[in-house]
């Protein structure tokens, strides 16, 4: 890849299949049928919004937001904003009229492209406090408009009303203008605490991620993705979304969080970008479909599913290879085939990986090459590369990027995929990435004997309990998460005796459990408090952590019936646990922990 910039990397690619008028470049669902987008319709959609945008008045420098789930408007969207040089400002479609306000307001936003209806009333009722707000674009066509909006289709037709060859040539002319150090996207972080930040990352930023992934990453034109990770998240707009644009892939766009599964049955792909989530949810399903059989079907599936972990864990014989590829034969292979045949491996990112589940997927023949990264590292750092895969790290940096620890165990990074800084923010940018260039990335980790990097926690995550003990939660969290009961925990415990822990139990599991000992199922709520459960959570945990210090046990728990959800605010956008949010909600709660002797 020659481009230096995200537009000419758009045209390069274009260009490279603009005479195979059956490469597919992206797919969608509509009226439940997949159709097809090429290279050319695809150039000629961008080519056609592009200059829409400039007849709108929208230049080189401009913010203009995209507030959409992934749909193929969204990658139109952002190939002819980036590509007249104007700056895409991507946020989740979950934001209150509130942060779309603050958030638009802060980068002072001209435009704004919306989904539907109801992000487009939320953004219409906070307008007032978005001066800088000129017009709503549209993307239904079906959503009724009002002075300041426009369709999508709308400003597409502007841009068609110019002659073609002249329309061409003002798109190249302002592509051919873009330069590497130029701003591509502002990308706000969803923060734990406090306003978002917004995360400027240039073209060479974005090209110096992808082109060092290309170089550790086997992919090719022949590669089939499936994208259902939220594209305004740089995880999947790099890796997702841009990585596989640039070797000529073939990209579908799920229908939904709901419909991956099944998409992934449709579409078979080779290359899946994910977040642990699913793979958990993935592995549950199956083994409760294994343990739900009867007879030998339920014995010949648990067996080839052990016999699998234990061939992947490494202790093999001649003897035990032989009963592999029985196993394999027999029933590996057709679990394979029900999430996707054709899978050459996951790439995994944005929490940590369970060991289990890396174990499990291996076992299948996916192996989950798990890395590491920060929005304002563009975003990726490490990854553990294909058959050299290291389960409990995150593997190696990219070939551009420098990692180091600091004396306090912080992580610290530096390489041309660092961010420029943050939105009119200079204090933040300085507290952030120091003289010489290194980033401080907030988390806690040690570079093992291999140089594969292991992250332990996050550095605001540390505990420190009343008699001095650093606590890190994160192993310990995720260590209990084994029990099969448990579907999301938070430890507590700073400036405590002793360690509590809110854990939100998994109703299936629960459920389950409870309708084979005849327990009553139809109230939630009392379920949660039964005491039989608690009992049996209890007797799980303390089984899991006796390979814990004292001070790290968790002595007492609450069940919580609610779980933390990005709806009630107890988790960001992108899943990550709001602790101080949570420590807020159930803080009586948390007391009666540390003054009940149950």
């Amino acid at each position: 890849m020659q481009a230096t910039t995200i537009p000419g990397m758009f045209l390069e690619v274009c260009n490279r299949f603009s005479t195979s008028p059956d490469k597919i470049a992206y797919s969608r669902k509509v009226n439940g049928i997949w159709q097809h987008v090429s290279h050319n319709q695809l150039f000629n959609d961008v080519c056609d919004l592009a200059n829409g945008l400039l007849e709108l008045g929208i230049k080189a420098g401009d913010r203009v937001g995209i507030v959409s789930e992934n749909r193929l408007e969204w990658i139109i969207a952002d190939f002819a904003i980036t590509g007249i040089g104007a700056i895409d400002v991507p946020v989740f479609t979950t934001l209150s009229e509130q942060q779309l306000a603050y958030v638009f307001n802060n980068c002072e936003a001209r435009a704004v492209f919306v989904s539907n209806k109801l992000i487009a009333e939320k953004l219409q009722r906070g307008r007032a406090s978005i001066p800088s707000l000129e017009v709503v674009i549209v993307m239904n066509a079906d959503v009724p408009i009002s002075q300041g909006m426009l369709h999508f289709s709308g400003v597409a037709e502007l841009g068609q009303r110019i002659p073609e060859k002249q329309r061409v040539k003002r798109f190249y002319d302002h592509t051919s203008n873009v330069q590497p150090e130029d701003i591509l996207t502002l990308i706000y972080t969803s923060g734990t605490t406090g306003n978002p930040k917004g995360v400027m990352l240039t073209h060479d930023n974005l090209l110096s991620n992808i082109k060092a992934s290309l170089s550790v990453f086997n992919l090719s034109a022949n590669d089939t993705f499936l994208s259902y990770l939220p594209m305004c998240h740089s995880y999947e707009r790099m890796s997702g979304y841009y990585l596989a644009f640039a070797v000529g892939g073939t990209t579908f766009i799920a229908e939904s969080i709901e419909t991956v599964a099944e998409n992934m049955k449709e579409v078979q792909p080779t290359i899946m970008t994910s977040v642990p989530r699913l793979f958990e949810r993935i592995r549950l399903r199956i083994e409760q479909t294994v343990s739900r059989e009867s007879g030998v079907k339920k014995h010949l599936g648990m067996w080839a599913l052990k016999t699998g972990k234990r061939h992947v864990s490494g202790n093999r014989t001649p003897a035990s290879n032989l009963t592999f590829t029985v196993a394999r034969t027999l029933v590996l292979s057709k679990i394979r085939n029900r999430i996707g045949g054709n899978l050459r491996f996951f790439i995994s990112g944005g929490a940590a990986l369970r060991y289990e589940d890396g174990i499990f997927f291996k076992a299948l023949g996916i192996p989950i090459l798990e890395g590491y990264g920060l929005t304002e590292t563009s975003p990726v750092l490490t990854v553990n590369r294909e058959g050299e895969e290291k389960l409990g790290t995150v593997g190696t940096p990219l070939p551009n990027v420098e990692i180091k620890i600091a004396e306090d165990g912080e992580i610290l990074a530096r390489g041309p995929n660092v961010m420029a800084g943050y939105w009119a923010d200079e204090e933040a940018t300085r507290a952030m990435i120091d003289c010489e260039g290194w980033l401080s990335t907030g988390d806690i980790g040690v570079i093992d004997a291999d140089g594969r990097l292991r992250i332990t926690d996050r550095k605001k995550h540390l505990i420190v309990s009343s008699g001095g003990k650093n606590i890190v939660p994160l192993p310990i969290e995720s260590k209990l998460q084994e029990c099969k009961f448990i579907n999301q925990i938070m430890l507590v415990g700073d400036g405590r005796e002793y360690c509590t822990a809110l854990i939100v139990p998994d109703q299936d599991a629960v459920l389950e459990w409870a309708a084979q000992r005849n327990l009553p199922t139809q109230n939630w709520d009392e379920l949660v408090r039964s005491e039989e459960l608690f009992s049996e959570i209890k007797i799980s945990i303390g089984s899991l952590q006796t390979g814990f210090a004292k001070y790290e046990q968790v002595r007492r728990f609450l069940l919580l019936s609610e779980p933390f959800t990005v709806e009630n605010e107890l988790l960001t956008p992108t899943l990550k646990v709001r602790r101080n949010a949570v420590l807020a909600k159930y803080s009586s709660q948390i007391e009666l922990l540390y003054q009940s002797k149950k």
